[in-house]
């Protein structure tokens, strides 16, 4: 099920999983507002030809199987709201995968249990005797999560109508090891043995449990797989199955998916897969080597007594290097030779920094080693908070007393707190000795702090914010909330932390405006919770204080690349590539300045070298490289042997605060699989199921022969524009640094960017600038997959819907999906060259019809 994305410190807290997300919103933006009269599935970010429910949560795909020439799609649904909650099974059918239509609720949780993810098969032979061999029952295995326990069990379910109605087994569960995470069965018929076979994750363990049955309700425990590859989020929602390499049916692999989250390729949730060999009781991955780094000139090994022409401020890093873990820290392994720089010395709670002298950059790449706490390096952050900049002060919660602000509710007491309260983690970062606090009772009062009336006569709202990520606009808020003619024009909310940082709006658009600070907490779950300080209107813009363990590299003064742990005390290889400054003068700068939970960076062996070093997420192999593209499982019983794979089309990072409304969630194009040998290795391969071509308008939009040189400029013209288009794009290299389309163009430089970088050899999907983006820190960015030009040539197939692009390049091995939010009004599609001139070959832009109609 892929539902119990807690952070380190919420897991401590909450009795039930629940999903949660770590980035402060302070953006203008709110969910999209749905008139009273828009029709389903017209709304302004509904995907057109990507199934979405008609309202309410969505997440994990589940139950795929093909039946009596249905395709069944069950999936993770929340049949209460519009966030993750009351976890149950939606499903919708269809002929063709690309045609759905959503039909009742098939699985509801109860007082007992959420039903959590799994998957579906025909029992054809009865082995379950919940049909008859006349009427095989379609039966589901799915996760039970116990409510009051938290216990996650192996349940059936079943149906003798084509799974329009279910009957829960009274045997259940099936399987059941008293584990809180073990999930997500995927479950088939294993022919040479004539037996079920059952793939499941143990989730926090990094490892895949396969079973067998007769009869679905009694398994036998067979073998293990894991750890392997990418560890550095859970494993969830595995998948197990053959296909024939370059189609030779002789030549059969295996392939395991392992869906990970966090610790992805792009960050966050992601696909997972090996390649190996099962013997019907054992999968054994193919033997990728042993990694050998890029050689290179050493320049800091942290071998010696002390650290050299290295500085530190502050008490992290100590006076010296560590020999691997320091007092109170548990084992640090992946360090080369004796010493290392690690910034634990006397608990999370210490911070500082560990600085290199400066330095001329004469190589192409700086690889090192990085492990530790995975707090990014945040632009516009500093790293010694001064004073608040000048201005007028609405609030400062000193005094003992709200003053004339009022409240409802009892989340928020009668007075400010001052400080920690009963039961809660230490508070942090607020001014003199009181602040708003909620946690009153603990996580589970409601209620609201709102502040008398005031003009709006400065630049910025600039306040203290602290507690829990529940954006406005979500089903149940912590949220500080600016009110201009009683409607929210602003919002801001915490990121699951106790420590209090500086957000700011920029309210320049509203000067002169009457207004009022409305602090809202109307959740009771984990970090249920706000925390607010010193609000005041100021013409200057307040900057957050860092709160990231990083390794920086700075030229002229600037953070211009970055690196940060993964929650782990092994290292691993980093990079930062070099070739833009080259001649410049630099430095290294280990930065400590988080006092929670991971609170600390280890770092090793600083080498200029030619060639990038790869670390291990990097080295995994990933069924899309993508930010949105999860929980991804296959279809059993597909007509003609075919193996089609469909995902979650989010990310856990902000699955919840994507700003859609009556629904949210939406799941990928189903792509049609393969393995195929590229660049002499086995690889699984993916491209759009052949029915989404059904939906393409006649007379596409053509262009061929086309040079274009340094600029970008409309491909076509207003034919190729659109808001839902299939774009077949051939490329022939030239001189171009990079080179390929942009979708989704509109005002003020809106642009969803998809290239190809030479310099590289990678795909990449830039959406940094592709609409809204500020609904969440680690939404915008740019994502990319590693491509190998063929001939001379890059060949792209895009998927462009009203919220989302699908890239596929070259013969599909290299796929990143990537949700966007654009104005509906930015339908324009643009050719483009940077550093240098590309040739399009030849580009076919296809209207797509909705597949609502």
């Amino acid at each position: 099920m892929s539902a119990a994305h807690v952070s380190r410190h919420a897991r401590m807290r909450m009795i039930a999983a629940v999903a949660t997300v770590c980035a402060l919103s302070a953006a203008p933006l709110a969910p999209q507002a749905v008139a009273a009269d828009t029709p389903p599935y017209s709304e302004t970010y509904r995907p057109q030809f990507h199934f979405t429910p008609e309202k309410n949560w969505m997440n994990d795909p589940n139950g795929l199987v093909y039946y009596e020439g249905e395709y069944h799609l069950f999936y993770q649904y929340n049949p209460n709201g519009n966030s993750w909650g009351d976890m149950s099974w939606g499903h919708a059918v269809s002929n063709d995968l690309v045609h759905w239509t959503e039909l009742p609720l098939a699985l509801s949780h109860d007082d007992n249990e959420m039903v959590f993810s799994g998957s579906a098969v025909v029992d054809r032979d009865n082995t379950t005797g919940f049909g008859t061999t006349e009427n095989p029952p379609m039966v589901a295995i799915y996760t039970s999560h116990n409510k009051t326990t938290g216990i996650q069990a192996q349940s059936l379910a079943y149906s003798t109508d084509r799974g329009r109605t279910w009957t829960k087994y009274q045997g259940n569960p099936v399987i059941d090891i008293g584990s809180r995470d073990f999930r997500d069965p995927k479950v088939q018929w294993y022919a040479p043995t004539q037996s079920w076979l059952m793939t499941v994750s143990m989730s926090a363990e990094h490892k895949v449990r396969f079973y067998s049955s007769k009869n679905l309700k009694d398994w036998n425990l067979q073998s293990e797989f894991g750890p392997a590859g990418a560890t550095g989020g859970v494993w969830e929602c595995p998948d197990l199955f053959p296909l024939a390499v370059d189609g030779d049916e002789s030549n059969i692999k295996w392939v395991l998916v392992v869906n990970i989250n966090p610790g992805g390729i792009a960050g966050g949730s992601a696909a997972q897969y090996f390649v190996g060999d099962f013997d019907g009781t054992k999968f054994t991955a193919e033997d990728k080597g042993t990694y050998i780094p890029p050689t290179g000139t050493v320049t800091q090994d942290f071998e010696g007594t002390d650290f050299g022409t290295w500085t530190t401020t502050g008490t992290a890093f100590g006076t010296a290097p560590a020999a691997g873990a320091v007092d109170g820290q548990t084992t640090v392994d992946g360090f080369d030779g004796k010493g290392l720089a690690n910034s634990f010395h006397s608990g999370d709670a210490t911070t500082g920094t560990l600085t290199s002298p400066s330095f001329t950059v004469d190589s192409e790449y700086l690889n090192f080693k990085v492990g530790g706490g995975r707090h990014p390096h945040v632009d516009g952050t500093v790293l010694e908070r001064g004073d608040p900049p000048a201005g007028t002060l609405l609030a400062d919660f000193e005094g003992g007393t709200y003053g004339d602000w009022t409240t409802t509710g009892d989340a928020f007491g009668t007075a400010p707190a001052t400080g920690t309260l009963p039961d809660q983690q230490a508070v942090s970062g607020f001014l003199g000795n009181g602040l708003v606090n909620s946690y009153r009772n603990g996580d589970t009062t409601t209620g609201t702090l709102t502040s008398p009336e005031f003009t709006i006569d400065k630049d910025y709202v600039n306040f203290l914010v602290g507690g829990g990520y529940h954006p406005a606009g979500s089903d149940n808020p912590t949220a500080i909330e600016l009110l201009v003619d009683g409607n929210v024009v602003r919002s801001a909310t915490g990121k699951d932390a106790e420590a209090l940082n500086w957000a700011s709006w920029d309210v320049k658009d509203l000067a002169g405006k009457q207004a009022r600070i409305r602090i809202v907490d109307d959740n009771t779950g984990g970090w249920g919770h706000l925390n607010a300080d010193h609000i005041m209107l100021s013409d200057t813009r307040a900057q957050p204080v860092s709160q990231e363990t990083s390794v920086n590299l700075i030229v002229d003064g600037k953070v211009v690349q970055s690196a940060t742990g993964a929650n782990s005390e092994t290292l691993d290889w980093d990079s930062f590539d070099l070739r833009s400054y080259a001649g410049k003068q630099a430095k290294i700068q280990l930065v400590d300045m988080n006092r929670t939970g991971w609170g600390h960076i280890l770092a090793d062996r600083f080498t200029e070298a030619d060639t990038a070093a790869k670390s291990v997420v990097q080295r995994a192999d990933w069924a899309d490289y993508g930010k949105d593209y999860y929980a991804a499982v296959s279809w059993e019983d597909a007509p003609d042997g075919k193996r089609y794979m469909i995902g979650w089309m989010n990310n856990w990072d902000y699955g919840g605060a994507v700003p859609t409304s009556p629904w949210r969630g939406a799941q990928s194009i189903p792509r049609e699989m393969a393995l195929r040998t590229v660049d002499g290795r086995i690889r699984l391969t993916s491209e759009p199921v052949g029915s989404v071509e059904s939906l393409r308008q006649e007379g596409p939009a053509t262009a061929a022969g086309v040079t274009v040189t340094n600029t970008s400029e409309p491909l076509i013209g207003p034919a190729a524009q659109g808001k839902a288009l299939d774009i077949e794009a051939t490329f022939s290299l030239n001189d171009a640094d990079r080179f390929g389309l942009k979708v989704r163009t509109g005002a003020d430089g809106e642009a969803t960017v998809i290239g190809y970088d030479t310099t590289t050899q990678e795909l990449y999907v830039d959406r940094t600038h592709s609409g809204a983006v500020d609904f969440n820190s680690t939404f915008p960015g740019v994502q990319t997959a590693p491509l190998k030009a063929e001939n001379g040539k890059v060949k792209l197939r895009i998927l462009v819907d009203w919220s989302s692009v699908e890239v596929f390049g070259g013969s599909g091995e290299a796929v990143i999906t990537d949700q966007i939010f654009p104005d509906p009004a930015s339908e324009g599609v643009q050719i483009f060259a940077e550093n240098g001139s590309a040739e399009l070959d030849e580009a076919v832009v296809w209207h797509l019809d909705s597949a609502h109609s």
